[in-house]
Order: C-alpha cells, then structure tokens, then sequence
C-alpha cells in the first residue's frame, strides 16, 4: 500500500509543476518590465531546485546499490570459503 501512495505521490507532481507554469511566467514578465527581479531569481532557485533533485535520488540509489551489492559480495566470498573449508 506505501509503495502505490508514493507512486500516486510522484506522478501527480508534475500535474502539479504544470498547472502553474502559465501564470509563473505572467507574473514574472510583469515584475521584470517593472524592475522588480526579486521574483525571477526565487522562481529561478526553484527550478534549480527541481532540476538537482532527481539527480540526487539517481545518486542516492547508485550508492545504495553499490553499498548493498559490496556487503552482498563479502556474505557470498565468506560462504564460498566457508564451503571451500568443509570440502577440504
């Protein structure tokens, strides 16, 4: 059940991201033709927020992969020695 919210989660997200996007922009070029840029950068820390976030979740499950399969490797070369040793 924890698995099918959290998918249900991430595939609304961008529905979400979308239904904004319109009115971001509108309101971007109103402030920016009045002098006003403090809204562009904040807008613009935000998409750079959601650009580095998928790429921390790859980096996150690489590692977790990786650090996962090192101590699976080390259990499977223990069994194989300790086979090794009974066989002898």
């Amino acid at each position: 059940m924890k698995k099918i919210t959290l998918l249900v989660h991430f595939i609304s997200l961008p529905l979400l991201n979308q239904a904004q996007c319109a009115m971001c922009r509108t309101q971007v070029k109103n402030n920016v033709s009045h002098g006003e840029t403090t809204l562009a950068e904040g807008l613009n820390n935000g998409i750079m927020f959601l650009f580095f976030t998928p790429y921390a979740v790859v980096f996150l499950m690489i590692f977790l992969w990786y650090r996962y399969s090192k101590v699976n490797n080390r259990k499977i070369s223990l069994i194989e020695r300790l086979k090794k040793g009974i066989s002898k």
